[in-house]
């Protein structure tokens, strides 16, 4: 079996590799889109087949099992409680538009706790991982939450996943309610690069219902490293999920506590 550690590494070289073949094939058709016909708000773009092509023929070889954003649950090789949680390219809509930052997230969890999380930014260049056992880091810098415990002067990373009913008035007020007490609020486009600006201090919470596990489950890990706390409750079997995650000083009155 292989060791978690060689997994890091392996999901780290995995994500940059990945992240550069894509720029040096920039030539190609890759911010191509198509709308989701089941969720119109939903954007898949050519460059999300491109790198998971890219990451699961890496992965697969481990012979554990992975949930990925595009093939859904693949079944591993071996019996073992450990699986890779991948998402190819998260903030889909920013990378074909140039909007704001995407990156390629993966994670190995055990069971349901996050193990480790490799983000690569693919905007900045930048590898992000960590996990509670090993600290977080960005490129060889710890990173290191915020010790804010105020909400009036705090920042709260959000947004509306496609998922998330925006029609609904009580679902909004309880919504608005929760993040109305904020100093700031940002809505960034990529769960896994809000969840990156927590584990670094420069945001203080982070909250998004309906998100996708696959688009949260490395930033998570990372901001465990990083001195962290999360609390997520799933909300179907199709791998949605609420999700709150901040320096643990701050909570949110929603069902959740940190």
């Amino acid at each position: 079996m292989i060791s978690v550690s060689a997994l890091l590494e392996l999901s780290k070289d995995v994500a940059v590799t990945a992240g550069r073949r894509l720029f040096e094939n920039s030539n190609s058709q890759h911010k191509d889109f198509t709308n989701s016909i089941e969720l119109p708000k939903e954007v898949k773009a050519v460059a999300d087949i491109f790198l998971e092509k890219e990451i699961l023929n890496r992965l697969v070889p481990t012979g554990l099992p992975i949930l990925s954003e595009e093939s859904g649950y693949i079944p591993g090789e071996r019996e073992t409680d450990l699986w890779f949680i991948v998402d190819p390219l998260d903030g889909t809509y920013n990378f074909v538009k140039g909007l704001g930052p995407s990156a390629i997230s993966i994670a190995l969890w055990r069971d349901r706790t996050p193990i480790f999380g490799v983000v690569y930014s693919l905007e900045e260049q930048k590898m992000f991982w960590g996990g509670r056992d090993f600290g977080s880091f960005c490129n060889g810098k710890e990173l290191s939450v915020s010790d804010s415990d105020s909400k009036n002067q705090a920042s709260i990373c959000t947004g509306f996943p496609v998922r998330f009913d925006v029609t609904d008035e009580s679902i909004m007020q309880k919504y608005w309610s929760c993040i109305k007490s904020f100093s700031k609020v940002r809505m960034i486009g990529a769960a896994s690069i809000s969840l990156l600006y927590v584990s670094s201090g420069s945001a203080d919470l982070y909250y998004e219902k309906n998100i996708m596990l696959w688009d949260v489950a490395a930033g998570l890990a990372i901001i465990e490293g990083a001195g962290g706390e999360f609390i997520l409750n799933e909300t179907s079997d199709d791998w949605s999920c609420n999700v709150v995650a901040s320096n643990g000083k701050i909570m949110i009155d929603d069902g959740f506590t940190v």
